[in-house]
């Protein structure tokens, strides 16, 4: 049957609303095209697209609500091929989409809206990160410590986080001996707690490839369920991407392998009080983690990628931000900070390295604050228990209209 036979749309969709009183309806799989705008009619018409009725049928039913506008029929039929162009229906073009993606061992860039298709331009812009008034300079020769264990990167755009991204990538790339980098990252698009992909990752900058055999050990460790929802969790994800440009730039001349990791929320610990590492499958990640880095015989870098605070109406709070809220998350976002080790934010002062302390903050406050790094940093120090944490910058993006702020982090993180 043909998808316009009677027209459903497809799943992996997600409709937002923007100023003026328009609609985006995005792709999260970025078949086609990643996104579609909508009037509010449009949007009103979108429920009637389940499959259940013809496309007659339906387009009848619009003419008998909406004879008084004009020229409905051409608006809706613009609509309908819209949505059909954009593979947005569900029917055999959608899952023969769906099925190339799947079979494709490479997963194609996402987030190029953030830094562009061009590699020269791309590298422009993240070496004047480096070099920029505040930024920490250019990273210089490479002095491979075998302590240095991870750290803890934004996953915010470069335009916003740029420079908290240069002071802990400068650190990384001086002091790292790995060339496998295990990124655990938010999960932004999926219900389940922990997904793999075996993809490679390709960015303007060329091709970051996965390391199988860490990733066949991984799932040996922790079992079944770590690919149930791979597409929608990787295609749409920035939080593995835009450290994999990083990594590309630093290491162009020293070939390196990624393991791509995204952790959902851990909401059901927030609500129970229960220390995650007590939830069955977080605490069988942190074993399965440890276990693989047994049997690894070279060194391995950790990267977490997460942000701190999220806050503002553009996140779900009312009104726009005040002042006295935005310092009051910065103090809370410094406390957090210092069960990390403090670092730049506490001088002279050293602090032991407490993923059960920074998850008790945040579960105090209920994660009124949405702190999207918490699973992947709790993960990740959890499974190594570093001696030595050190922050080395933070900032706290604040829209100028008090639609929004996030703040995060540039830490690392030693044996």
């Amino acid at each position: 049957m043909s998808a316009l036979e009677r027209p459903r749309l497809r799943p992996y969709l997600t409709l937002e609303a923007e100023g003026g009183g328009g609609y985006v309806l995005w792709d999260q799989l970025r078949l086609a095209v990643s996104h579609l705008r909508l009037s509010k009619l449009e949007m009103s018409w979108l429920q009637l697209f389940n499959g259940q009725r013809t496309l007659p049928d339906i387009q009848a039913d619009v003419l008998r609500n909406i004879d008084s506008l004009p020229g409905p029929v051409e608006l809706f039929h613009r609509l309908v091929r819209k949505l059909e162009e954009a593979l947005f229906f569900d029917g055999p073009r959608f899952r023969t989409r769906l099925r190339e993606q799947a079979g494709n061992p490479i997963r194609p860039p996402a987030c190029t809206v953030c830094y562009g298709e061009d590699p020269v331009f791309l590298r422009r812009v993240l070496d004047r990160l480096f070099t920029a008034p505040a930024g920490p300079g250019r990273p210089g020769p490479r002095r491979p410590d075998p302590h240095f264990r991870a750290a803890l990167l934004p996953h915010i755009d470069y335009a916003r986080g740029g420079l908290t991204y240069a002071w802990a990538y400068k650190e990384l790339f001086e002091r790292t001996p790995a060339t496998l980098f295990v990124i655990i990252g938010t999960s932004h698009y999926s219900m389940h707690r922990f997904t793999l992909t075996r993809k490679h990752f390709q960015t303007p900058l060329g091709v970051a490839y996965t390391d199988s055999t860490y990733i066949d050990r991984l799932v040996a460790h922790y079992g079944d369920g770590l690919f149930d929802d791979e597409l929608p969790a990787h295609l749409p994800e920035h939080s593995i991407e835009l450290e994999v440009v990083f990594l590309q730039y630093l290491f162009a001349e020293a070939p390196f392998r990624i393991v791509p990791l995204v952790v959902g929320s851990f909401h059901d610990c927030i609500a129970t009080g229960c220390e995650p590492i007590e939830a069955a499958d977080i605490g069988r990640m942190i074993a399965a983690l440890r276990a693989v880095e047994r049997e690894t015989p070279e060194p391995i870098c950790y990267i977490i990628s997460g942000d701190l605070a999220h806050l503002g109406p553009k996140f779900g709070d009312s009104g726009p931000l005040e002042p006295t809220l935005l310092e009051h998350s910065r103090r809370q976002d410094f406390a957090l900070l210092h069960t990390l080790g403090g670092g730049a934010l506490t001088p002279r002062r050293t602090s032991p390295v407490d993923a059960a302390a920074f998850f008790r903050i945040i579960a105090r406050e209920g994660d009124t604050r949405r702190i999207c790094g918490l699973p992947p940093a709790y993960v990740v120090l959890e499974a190594l228990h570093p001696r030595r944490g050190e922050v080395l910058h933070y900032d706290q993006y604040v829209h100028p209209h008090g639609y929004e702020s996030v703040s995060f982090a540039g830490a690392v993180f030693y044996k």
